[in-house]
């Protein structure tokens, strides 16, 4: 549900025909799966068709599908009518096909972030905004677009020394010394104080804090540096609007620090220091404007995160140690059971592992190659993608082959791109082997790890272990912040009661929206 909220009707009532205005919508998609992103099916509970946009089972048209969210994105970005729209996680493989319906909502530019699997992409109507000249700029998961907006007038204008007297100055027609000399000063054009939308999409992971906070930190510098080489007059106090997924709440450096302009070695995140020295914005205009909060005498600002609640039934803090949290007793239990119902081979009493506690077992059948095979069928529709897959191969005994000449890890090929992606397919399940319980947990312990949460559900969920309902998360890990020179005339709120992603949102986060204009 899209509710608007006028914040500054003083503004919008009386100015908005003189005074620019700029509508931006930040919205973290969760990655497109029309050709990669295979796993989105796994994030709705309770759980859908596996696959509703492969030929698998030739249902193009599930709540899943790519085509449908398509469809409700659509829906969504319309409703709001933005006049830049900046997005996180979309997939370079299909970014074209996947975005096509963009230019139909009347975003004819574009710019993505030239690194990573998912990444930030920004839009923008070309009748709203224009893009000014090296107005990109890309940082460490942040990406800088600077714009001018194209309603705006004279007054909106700072002019360098002379600049305007030389170029209007009336010459006599055989002058041609004063001609060139005008036309030089002349190039000199009035320098505009743009608009600068940074799109950030922040490190997730618990133990993170420290790189968020240095790529937020970035992406507000990387605006101050373009506005003084473009030659603003004050280029510390730029127009400047700072919106993505931060991948924390509001205890997180990367949020604080934008408030409280500045963190110093006292601040912990998550119980560790996040910086070894004082550390400051580069905008010298004050703290950061927190723009759903600034509609706090409307309505508490909502949550841009709704998901079933899982880490307290799954993460057992109890059991933290450097490598992180361990899975809970409920969640071993349920492990158990799904064990023996694929475990057929039956091991001889001098191969069986030693276990004790709740690893314990009254059956002597474990999961052999063929049972790992099923297992994986079941969780991830075909053997040969997915961290279970690759991290049972590995407990299996699979080896990787040793890299060729001049493809060694860590080198320019390294595990990064490509090079990655040919090991991760050169993974198979050793024949004859076996998968222990002991082992069959520590894949999902990893998956804890790796914050897949909603895989773990998934896949109790379709193996007949679900786990109970344990109510709602939710968390505004999407935020907007704008600088004091701007004022915040309406605030779009997007609320959601039930799970996300569901048959109307089409993904796990929810949109954050605004309309700015000058003070």
């Amino acid at each position: 549900m899209l509710l608007t909220h006028r914040v500054s009707p003083q503004n919008v009532a009386a100015g908005a025909a003189a005074l620019p205005q700029l509508t931006v919508l930040s919205y973290n998609i969760l990655m497109p799966n029309s050709s990669d992103g295979w796993w989105t099916y796994k994030m709705y509970n309770p759980p859908v068709a596996k696959f509703p946009y492969s030929t698998d089972d030739g249902d193009d048209d599930g709540i899943s599908s790519w085509p449908y969210r398509r469809s409700r994105l659509e829906s969504k970005l319309r409703a709001v009518d933005a006049d830049v729209v900046c997005m996180q996680e979309v997939s370079p493989d299909s970014f074209v096909d996947d975005f096509s319906f963009m230019k139909l909502l009347g975003y004819d530019r574009r710019e993505m972030y030239k690194k990573g699997r998912m990444r930030p992409a920004t839009f923008w109507k070309s009748c709203a905004v224009e893009l000014v000249e090296d107005g990109v700029v890309h940082g460490d998961r942040t990406l800088l677009t600077s714009f001018r907006v194209v309603s705006h007038d004279v007054a909106d204008t700072e002019f360098k020394e002379d600049a305007v007297g030389s170029a209007n100055k009336i010459l006599p027609e055989n002058n041609t010394k004063q001609k060139q000399r005008a036309k030089g000063k002349a190039a000199k054009k009035p320098v505009e104080q743009c608009w600068h939308v940074v799109n950030c999409h922040l490190q997730a992971g618990g133990r993170e804090g420290p790189r968020r906070l240095r790529q937020i930190l970035g992406g507000v510098q990387s605006a101050v540096k373009f506005a003084r080489k473009r030659g603003e007059s004050d280029p510390t106090s730029p127009r400047l609007i700072v919106c993505g997924d931060f991948n924390g709440s509001e205890d997180s450096a990367a949020v604080s620090v934008l408030t409280a302009t500045e963190i110093g070695p006292d601040y912990l995140e998550d119980g560790r220091p996040v910086t070894s020295k004082l550390k400051h914005i580069a905008t010298t205009s004050g703290p950061l404007v927190d723009v759903s909060a600034s509609a706090g005498d409307i309505r508490p600002p909502p949550p841009t995160l709704v998901v079933s609640e899982l880490i307290s039934l799954m993460a057992d803090p109890s059991s933290e140690n450097d490598e992180g949290d361990n899975l809970t007793d409920l969640v071993v239990e349920r492990l158990k059971n799904i064990y023996d119902r694929y475990a057929t081979v039956l091991m001889e009493k001098e191969e069986e592992e030693e276990v004790s506690g709740r690893f314990e077992r009254d059956s002597r059948l474990q999961m052999g190659t063929e049972d790992v095979e099923r297992w994986l069928v079941d969780i991830n529709g075909r053997v040969g993608r997915g961290t279970e897959f690759r991290n049972a191969a590995k407990a299996m005994g699979w080896t990787p082959p040793p890299p060729k000449d001049g493809d060694e890890d860590g080198g320019p090929t390294g595990m990064l791109g490509e090079q990655a992606d040919t090991r991760k397919k050169l993974i198979t399940l050793p024949p004859r082997s076996v998968l222990t319980f002991r082992h069959f947990v520590d894949v999902y312990t990893k998956e804890l790890r790796g914050g897949k949460f909603w895989g773990i559900c998934h896949d109790l969920a379709v193996m007949g272990e679900a786990l109970p309902d344990a109510g709602l998360f939710t968390g505004r890990y999407d935020r907007m912040y704008c600088t004091s020179n701007l004022c915040v005339n309406r605030v779009y709120d997007t609320i959601s009661d039930r799970s996300c992603p569901n048959d109307d949102e089409p993904s796990d986060h929810l949109p954050v929206a605004a309309t700015f204009g000058l003070k």
